[in-house]
């Protein structure tokens, strides 16, 4: 079992050498260190005993006395008895022996340096004196001095000890070595025989002779051997591969142990041989090389779990090899296809992109015709001959060939022509030959030809039975020529892009759609009014349209009223949508309804679109979950703003010294989600030349912002002094809008003005007829100041009735308020909410032609309700005749009967 012979003899002999050797480095390494600290401790215990003697009380006395060796000599013995050295030595500063342990020492000269100890210093060295009676060998000795009372040096204290007496380390710690080697030694014994009888049950018996011979019969055969082998453990490492193997796959040196991914080999073969499953005969095209696969599993026949690959060289397939690699290379080129073409939703962008695909990998030039109404996202009507070059790829520079954008009308007898008539592909394998195609423009022909074209491929594109267009494949200079087995492939390609490009149409009709809606339902401009300086910004989403709106609507009293509003969802249906909510706000506007009223009402009119939608009507799959929507009214006469939101952010003030404030404004649900809940409305004075400014989320909300960071970057956009609303609305898109916005944003932007107290008057009233007159005095002279003595006649009768009316049927308190603006603007305040209505007076009726008249002479009439009653209001132009816009006053009045009733 342990013969030198055998492997295992040999581990055992290695490893009691290694043994005996480790033993006598521990013992060296013992044997030093115990010198090395027996050393450092004689240093420390000499040390110690001298500074103890000399430091002892009565030594610097006993050293004055006229004997002192009879003094000193035996509290010596006691000293280095007790401190375990072997002498303590007391000198004068002559260095003459006053103790030692051998009395006929004393009175020489130590033997030593005492030069830094009489000095005041501490020395420890060597000992060189006579021989101790304690011990031999070296000792260490050291010198200390003993100081005076008055601080100087008045004799030196010596104290020694042999090494040998200090320490014993290395005669306790042999046994524990030799012990040890003894020990490693057993157990490498039964280690040994242990492996050996391991050995030799793994090896079946088999000698060191027969395992010699068998590794040289499995190497003369596995490297002999023309055909590839391979054995792949159930991981996927290669664990063997023979030079055959090797040579075929074009194996590193390092093969064994490494991955089959890890090979440089290409996917589908890393894979295939990286498979556990059986595989028989799988032709694989490696390199320049087609290879036959087997492989076959080790598992049933014994060993570890893995497999075993055979590769056979068959390269003299040179021609199916050929016919593969093209079929590959086809058929990754349609996959390139399904992947590239049709990232976009846009028609041009597709038909680029089929080109891109297409070049060089199956043509050196690539050119796309649409028809017209696909550019413009309609479905074309009928197949024609009329195309608009779409796409060039493949050329730079002068090509000869149309350029983008150029309407073609190809002959009859061009190859488009009749592509597009049989709806198939047509081959121009010589472009020289081809007459049809040169019959086109001869000369513009020869250029081409002349720059190396020579081949052409004509593949219509059809997409649910309808024509598109055509895509031309051209092949120039050392290109193969188009063959017939090309235009499959071609016409494959052609049909993927069609795809691609009726799915672009057909959106960028829908975009269209929904773009030309809602710039019909999105206010034109802003309407001429004097109460606010107004700017404003409406940005679509990078997907398509959606339900964001703006309004800025004039109400009586020289008021002003501002909205943004937000449908939730995107297409023709958000859009559908808030265009009847801007037309509802219109509508509720005209009733001068305060903004928690009206957006009450707004809130049942989209509770009640929610309710009366299903799923079936709504074109984008998606009904209405709510809306939100921000309401304010300015007055320029008092400056306040009165403001309600449902749930729509707050709006944002920029003061006239620069600073920005979000208001609180209190949030109530949007606009559908509860009916029931109530609107508040809150109140705040603005200093003339604030900026009021309005938007909608998807200005302060995006992928990557969240809500309070935006409304930050917002603050800082509108900080500044000096701007006018449009300079603030370039500022605030400039550093807020996101590079592909996903979601609408409108943006609103109104500067203050107040109007001049001069051009308001306002009067109280009695409630007596007599009343009547001398406000209707005042006014006329408030009229005159203001220099429209043209309009007095009309403005007093208006007055006149308007006061009568109040006085005879409403309540305190009466006002009358007259306002100078764009028009002139006649309010009448009571204290009742009974509104006056406009009817026709029958024949035998006493009154109710006065707001008749009114209706007449004003441009405009109409009644708001307050807290504390109601407002009877009329607009009148600043200048205009005595008379009603329909006649005058006689006709006016004489309408008012039939000829029956005379």
């Amino acid at each position: 079992m342990l013969s030198l012979r055998s492997a295992a003899g040999q581990v055992f002999v290695l490893q009691v050498v290694i043994v005996l050797l480790l033993a006598a480095a521990a013992v060296t390494a013992l044997v030093v260190q115990a010198n090395r600290g027996s050393e450092r401790e004689a240093e420390r215990l000499s040390l110690a005993a001298a500074e103890m003697f000399a430091n002892a009380p009565g030594t610097a006395e006993a050293l004055k006395s006229p004997n002192p060796t009879a003094v000193l000599q035996p509290r010596a013995e006691t000293a280095w008895t007790r401190a375990g050295v072997d002498f303590v030595l007391v000198m004068n500063t002559d260095g003459i022996r006053l103790t030692y342990p051998d009395p006929e020492q004393i009175g020489k000269k130590f033997v030593g340096t005492i030069e830094p100890a009489l000095e005041g210093r501490t020395v420890v060295e060597r000992a060189g004196g006579p021989a101790l009676p304690a011990g031999t060998g070296p000792a260490v000795q050291a010198v200390v001095p003993v100081m005076g009372a008055d601080g100087s040096v008045v004799g030196l204290v010596a104290a020694g000890i042999t090494v040998e007496n200090v320490g014993d380390l290395v005669d306790r710690q042999l046994p524990i070595i030799f012990g040890a080697g003894v020990a490693a030694l057993v157990l490498s014994t039964t280690g040994t025989a242990l492996v050996s009888r391991r050995l030799r049950r793994q090896t079946r018996g088999l000698g060191p002779a027969e395992m010699t011979r068998m590794y040289e019969h499995h190497d003369a055969v596995l490297h002999a051997v023309r055909e590839g082998v391979l054995i792949i453990d159930a991981d996927g490492r290669v664990l063997l591969a023979n030079d055959e193997a090797r040579r075929l796959l074009d194996l590193p040196a390092d093969a064994e142990q490494r991955h089959v991914a890890a090979l440089g080999l290409d996917g589908e073969t890393a894979r295939l041989l990286a498979s556990a499953e059986p595989v028989t005969d799988a032709v694989r095209l490696v390199g320049d090389r087609l290879l036959a696969v087997n492989e076959r599993p080790t598992a049933p026949h014994g060993g570890q779990a893995g497999s075993v690959v055979t590769l056979r060289d068959t390269t003299e397939l040179a021609v199916v090899t050929g016919r593969a690699e093209v079929a590959r290379e086809r058929l990754k080129l349609l996959y390139d296809a399904g992947v590239r073409i049709g990232t976009t939703l846009d028609v041009t962008r597709t038909a680029e992109e089929l080109a891109e695909v297409s070049v060089p990998q199956f043509a050196d030039v690539v050119t796309v015709e649409l028809l017209d109404p696909v550019l413009r996202g309609e479905e074309p009507p009928e197949a024609s001959t009329e195309m608009r070059r779409a796409a060039v790829v493949g050329l730079k520079g002068d090509h000869s060939l149309y350029p983008v954008g150029e309407l073609i009308r190809f002959v009859p007898t061009h190859p488009v022509a009749a592509g597009m008539i049989t709806g198939r592909a047509v081959l121009e394998a010589d472009l020289s030959t081809s007459d049809g195609w040169r019959a086109q423009e001869p000369e513009r022909a020869q250029r081409v030809l002349d720059r190396g074209i020579h081949s052409l491929l004509v593949v219509p594109m059809r997409a649910r039975g309808v024509l598109l267009g055509v895509a031309n494949f051209w092949r120039a200079n050392a290109s193969a020529p188009f063959e017939e087995e090309d235009k499959a492939f071609a016409e494959e390609l052609a049909a993927r892009a069609a795809v691609a490009i009726d799915n672009a149409r057909r959106y960028t009709r829908e975009h269209t759609m929904a773009v030309t809606l809602q710039r019909s339902l999105l206010p034109r401009g802003v309407p001429e009014q004097n109460a606010l300086e107004v700017a404003y910004r409406y940005l679509p989403a990078q997907a398509g349209v959606g339900g964001d709106w703006f309004d800025v609507i004039p109400l009586s009293g020289a008021r002003v009223a501002l909205v943004v509003g937000d449908v939730v969802g995107h297409g023709l249906h958000a859009a559908a949508t808030m265009g009847r909510l801007r037309t509802a706000v219109h509508n509720f506007s005209a009733l001068d309804l305060p903004p928690d009223e009206l957006l009450s009402h707004l809130d049942e009119l989209v509770a009640h679109i929610d309710a009366s939608e299903t799923a079936d009507d709504v074109h984008d799959g998606d009904g209405i979950t709510g809306a939100t929507c921000l309401y304010a009214v300015y007055d320029p006469v008092s400056g306040r703003v009165a403001a309600a939101t449902a749930g729509h952010l707050g709006p944002a003030v920029v003061h006239p010294d620069g600073t920005v404030a979000f208001p609180p404004v209190p949030v109530s649900p949007p606009l559908g989600v509860s009916a029931s809940l109530p609107f508040e409305t809150t109140e705040l004075t603005l200093p003339e030349g604030s900026r009021l400014v309005l938007y909608t989320d998807g200005l302060v909300e995006d992928r990557g912002r969240d809500l309070d960071s935006g409304l930050e970057t917002l603050r800082d956009a509108l900080a500044g002094t000096g701007r006018t609303p449009e300079d603030t609305c370039a500022a605030v898109i400039e550093a807020m809008l996101p590079a592909r916005p996903t979601d609408d944003i409108a943006l609103l932007v109104a500067r203050t003005r107040r109007l001049d107290p001069v051009k308001v008057a306002q009067w109280d009233v009695p409630r007596a007829p007599s009343a009547v007159a001398p406000v209707r005095t005042a006014c006329a002279r408030r009229m005159a100041d203001w220099g429209l003595e043209e309009i007095g006649f009309a403005t007093e009768l208006i007055l006149s009735e308007l006061i009568t009316n109040a006085i005879r049927y409403g309540g305190d308190p009466i006002t009358v308020r007259l306002l100078h603006d764009r028009t002139l603007i006649c309010e009448v305040s009571d204290g009742s909410s009974t509104s006056p209505h406009l009817r026709r007076a029958k024949t035998t009726d006493e009154g109710g032609r006065g707001l008749f008249l009114v209706a007449q002479y004003a441009e405009r009439w109409g009644t708001r309700y307050t807290s504390a009653g109601k407002v009877i209001w009329t607009e009148q132009a600043l200048h205009g005749g005595p008379v009603g816009p329909s006649g005058d006053l006689g006709d006016i009045l004489l309408d008012q009967w039939t000829d029956e009733g005379l």
